[in-house]
């Protein structure tokens, strides 16, 4: 969040409910451009995103968020802290 303000993103709403039926959220979201960012920790100490049944859940999640027009990009936390997940959050947003 505060990459976003000190690079003058817009604020990213937090744990955004976007599927109608489903309860699946986006740890970031900017639902006015259906753009999401989600960030998978646990990757380097066996969580949950890369157990199998973790693994197809997020597959699962990811792909009906894709069939309702959201385009989601995925980061470790790593990724986040050094500031290369904004870096591909703010070339996305430049597509709009």
């Amino acid at each position: 969040l505060q990459q976003c303000r000190a690079s003058r993103l817009p604020a990213p709403e937090q744990e955004y409910r976007f599927h109608p039926e489903r309860r699946w959220r986006f740890d970031l979201s900017w639902p006015e451009i259906r753009v999401a960012l989600e960030i998978d920790g646990g990757v380097w100490t066996g969580g949950r995103h890369v157990r199998p049944v973790g693994y197809r859940k997020d597959v699962e999640k990811l792909n009906a968020a894709t069939l309702l027009g959201w385009r989601v990009l995925r980061a470790v936390p790593e990724q986040v802290k050094s500031g290369e997940a904004l870096t591909w959050v703010r070339s996305l947003m430049g597509a709009f």
